[in-house]
């Protein structure tokens, strides 16, 4: 794995993370704990998350205000219970935007 380039496209997917795609925010959080000594696993799932980028390009999360003359502020929040199979945690998410622009979220097991 010494030649792999696991860092940078661990570090590529975060940039745009960051800037426009906080629905990676869990993928990259999961992935990047394993940058001092990846495996071929941890390559692979960086793969998967680069073949989820190509596939949804033309989408995106899209927040647009549905009455113009409600609240400026607006918070979303979601959870799926005990999904994942081998620790049996929860996974919840949340979303606060103002003026339909999202200014943070969050999400966690």
């Amino acid at each position: 794995m010494e030649g792999t380039p696991y860092a940078n496209g661990v570090g590529s997917i975060m940039y745009g993370m960051f800037c426009s795609r906080p629905d990676l925010s869990y993928a990259i959080s999961v992935i990047s704990r394993f940058m001092p000594n990846p495996g071929q696993v941890h390559w692979q799932a960086l793969k998967w998350v680069l073949r989820y980028l190509n596939g949804t390009l033309k989408g995106g999360l899209k927040n647009t205000r549905s009455q113009p003359g409600r609240d400026a502020l607006e918070g979303y929040v979601d959870a799926d219970y005990a999904c994942n199979v081998d620790t049996r945690k929860s996974l919840s998410r949340f979303e606060f935007t103002l003026f339909g622009t999202t200014v943070t979220w969050k999400a966690n097991q």
